[in-house]
């Protein structure tokens, strides 16, 4: 009996979704104010434009796996699950993840930075 509630609850727990309580870059702003808008939507996939002047960051939030490109680069304090740390990301680098991810960043730069996220559905 003991093993068969065992294998009751596991199978419970492991059926469960976790729920994402961080926002999602879009939602995720700066003192209150965007930092990205949608540039294009459709059942696939969605893009991204995240603008970031000097001394504007992003709050903390999460990406589902997605590839991104900087169409205007900077400097940015970042901090993730390895830490915090000083980041140049210069104009014309990509990236691209395929798990999930959370971070908080902030441009440290004097320049504006400028990012293209696209996110598969």
């Amino acid at each position: 009996m003991k093993l068969i509630t065992y294998f009751l609850v596991l199978t419970i727990l492991m059926s469960c979704k976790t729920t994402q309580v961080l926002p999602d870059p879009l939602e995720a702003g700066w003192n209150g104010k965007k930092v990205c808008e949608v540039l294009n939507e459709t059942k696939k996939q969605r893009i991204l434009k995240c603008t970031f002047p000097p001394n504007v960051g992003h709050q903390k939030h999460f990406h589902k796996p997605h590839f991104g490109y900087t169409l205007a680069g900077s400097t940015f304090k970042m901090i993730d699950q390895k830490g915090e740390r000083v980041v140049p990301v210069p104009t014309g680098v990509s990236w691209s993840k395929d798990v999930l991810t959370e971070h908080e960043v902030l441009n440290v730069g004097d320049s504006t930075a400028v990012f293209l996220i696209i996110e598969p559905k």
